[in-house]
């Protein structure tokens, strides 16, 4: 064990059934802005969301326990950073995935979209990914083996949280629209707000414990991040898709649900010290990447608009 893995972060039961709460308000306000309707839509057009699925449920997973083999062999971090990262790698898309890639000019339909398959299919293949990628090797395996994680287990609070308040918030947006509609722009804003404000106050109420370690976290996090927004990016330019969606795709393959990562490690691991810094960190970093990102794609958008209107004025 390292010395990582002795800290203790305050975050109690009291904490994880908040952020439970927190998680699950979010995933409904996500929901109130889809349809029955968005789903067959999806089902005519599944280029886009399907390559991000297949990259973020798929080739993600596996290039991060790659990259964790890889940082393990030179000593960078510890078998339980590697799970950590392995866990998070298996999150569906972030909450504030939607409004990065509207920010950045991508298209927030195919976001919209991504989200809501991704956050409907890790009730299956969060947990199944954690058990695949997580009992490979011999070190995180004997973790997965000490704490006697039961895929099943995690499915069901999977299920808890993210199932049921998607298959309800569908269902009213369904059901009656114009509520939804009232309710959706509020709702999602103040969820947003609560869960960042959650993290930024469980972060501090940690920085005692969090600042002496974040070097040793924030080099992996940095890494797996460029990594998953490189991954999203080039696999939909070089399948063919158009600059909105390569943007789109980038967003929601680097934006990962730390919020149910913390859930799942203090709920199945004990919040395991270096499963949880990384967690914790991703949270904070993924959205500062992102929002970085967001803010270059729209200055080079103004650069070309400006250079295009420069061109065609008359000499």
């Amino acid at each position: 064990m390292s010395d990582l893995d002795a800290i203790k972060l305050a975050f109690d039961e009291h904490n994880l059934f908040i952020l439970e709460i927190v998680l699950g308000f979010v995933m409904f306000g996500v929901a109130l802005d889809l349809r029955v309707d968005d789903f067959k839509e999806l089902v005519k057009n599944p280029k886009p969301p399907g390559i991000g699925l297949v990259a973020q449920f798929i080739v993600l997973p596996g290039l991060t326990w790659a990259l964790s083999r890889v940082l393990l062999g030179v000593g960078m971090i510890s078998p339980s950073m590697a799970l950590g990262m392995i866990l998070v790698a298996a999150c569906p898309g972030g909450n504030v995935s939607n409004f990065i890639t509207h920010l950045g000019g991508g298209r927030t339909t195919t976001s919209i979209g991504m989200t809501a398959v991704s956050t409907t299919a890790s009730v299956v293949m969060t947990p199944l990914n954690i058990g695949l990628w997580g009992s490979l090797s011999a070190d995180t395996s004997a973790i997965l083996t000490e704490v006697a994680l039961d895929p099943l287990d995690m499915l069901r609070a999977v299920m808890l949280m993210l199932g049921i308040p998607i298959v309800v918030g569908v269902f009213l947006a369904t059901r009656y629209p114009n509520l939804a509609k009232r309710v959706h722009p509020p709702f999602k804003w103040l969820s947003v707000i609560f869960f960042v404000t959650f993290i930024v106050l469980a972060v501090k109420a940690n920085s005692h414990v969090f600042v002496p370690y974040l070097p040793k976290v924030f080099g992996p996090v940095f890494i797996m991040n460029a990594l998953a927004l490189a991954l999203g990016f080039w696999g939909a330019r070089l399948s063919g898709l158009d600059e909105g969606d390569q943007r789109a795709v980038s967003i929601e393959v680097g934006i990962q649900n730390s919020g149910l990562g913390l859930i799942l490690i203090f709920e199945f691991f004990a919040g395991l010290g270096g499963m949880a810094m990384i967690a914790a960190w991703w949270g904070i970093w993924h959205i500062i990447a992102g929002l970085s990102l967001a803010f270059w794609w729209t200055r080079r958008d103004r650069r070309r608009a400006g250079t295009g209107a420069e061109a065609s004025r008359p000499g």
